[in-house]
């Protein structure tokens, strides 16, 4: 029951990834789309597309936060209790991110809506990088067994919790930028579909050389963690996510969107698959194993149970329908520049 429990975390996990990561990506883009004027088409693609299924996106934090807390307690306490820090400025980040979004196109001027963009666009940063900081502290061995055991400044301000927080916006603003191509489209402006496009081939080739250049750093300072992911089942991963994001490239290069989505998907997947194989049996690194950190049978049996009642039967038909409506077009709102309700 503890491996069952595990498993159902990593696809909560995964979903998380791609499907939150693709939401802060796009803040991302927002972020750099330029002036009011000039990035206005680019932030209106950008609501259009995320307005029906931002929130829907994030469901899987909450669930994932329940699953770890009730099944693994004792890895759950640790974590949180050491990492902290980053923990609450993605908590923080995550509400500003939330009310800025809401907020922005109820704006009375263009400088109101200009100073909450910042703020969702700064937060979208800020998240994935304090999550995948997080991540790097604990795949890394700095996060040891018991209550704020660990050092609240170190065990996430390293080299490896650095780039893989940098690695984490970076995959989100790829995922964006794939899902987005797919959603200029369908607004019949080909100057906009040719500009994101480009975006997200960009975004694919640098993330995939920072990926590189993170697994040198990874050599270096978290050795245990790097040649998990450089042998047996970890190397596999490795390779199976190099492949899916050359062959998400190819897939832009001749606008297959469908295909781009799920391809771009699963080469994070098989990112956080291969942490999850590099570091078995442990929860925490030499420290904390799978069994060790689980919860009694009954209650990883109660929990696996729910997921099926909730999660196959409630959750996942709600998300599929929502999401086939969302890419059939049917939620679609009529596009514009973000700037043009402004305009006088």
């Amino acid at each position: 029951m503890a491996e069952a429990t595990l498993l159902v975390s990593l696809l909560a996990l995964t979903a998380y990834a791609v499907l939150g990561g693709a939401d802060f990506g796009a803040g991302l883009w927002d972020l750099t789309a330029g002036g009011a004027r000039r990035g206005a088409a680019a932030r209106g693609l950008i609501e259009r597309s995320m307005t029906p299924v931002w929130e829907a996106n994030h469901v899987w934090l909450p669930f994932l936060l329940v699953l770890l807390w009730t099944g693994f307690p004792r890895f759950f306490g640790s974590v949180m209790s050491t990492l902290y820090v980053p923990l609450f400025g993605a908590t923080a980040g995550i509400i500003l991110r939330g009310a800025a979004f809401a907020f922005r196109p109820h704006a009375a001027t263009l400088g109101q809506a200009r100073v909450l963009g910042a703020a969702f666009a700064l937060s979208s940063v800020l998240v994935p990088f304090c999550f995948g900081a997080a991540v790097g502290g604990i795949a890394s061995g700095r996060v040891p067994v018991g209550n704020a055991a660990g050092d609240a400044w170190s065990s996430w301000l390293n080299p490896t919790s650095i780039a893989v927080g940098i690695l984490a916006v970076l995959a989100g603003a790829y995922l964006a930028a794939a899902f987005l191509a797919g959603d200029a489209q369908r607004t019949g402006e080909p100057a906009l579909e040719h500009a994101t496009r480009r975006r997200a081939l960009g975004a694919g080739a640098i993330t995939g050389a920072v990926a590189i250049a993170a697994l040198a750093v990874v050599r270096f300072d978290a050795r245990a963690l790097y040649d998990g992911l450089t042998s047996g089942l970890g190397l596999a991963l490795v390779l199976g996510s190099a492949g899916l994001g050359i062959a998400t490239l190819l897939l832009i290069l001749t606008r297959r969107w469908m295909l781009v989505r799920l391809t771009s998907a699963g080469a994070v997947a098989c990112v956080i698959a291969g942490w999850a194989a590099a570091q078995q049996p442990y929860l925490l690194p030499t420290a904390l194993t799978v069994h060790q950190g689980a919860a009694n049978d009954a209650t990883l049996t109660a929990l696996v149970l729910s997921f099926g009642v909730f999660g196959l039967g409630v959750l996942l038909p709600s998300l599929i329908v929502l999401y086939r409506l969302v890419l059939r077009g049917r939620l679609d709102k009529p596009y514009e520049p973000l700037d043009a309700r402004w305009r006088t």
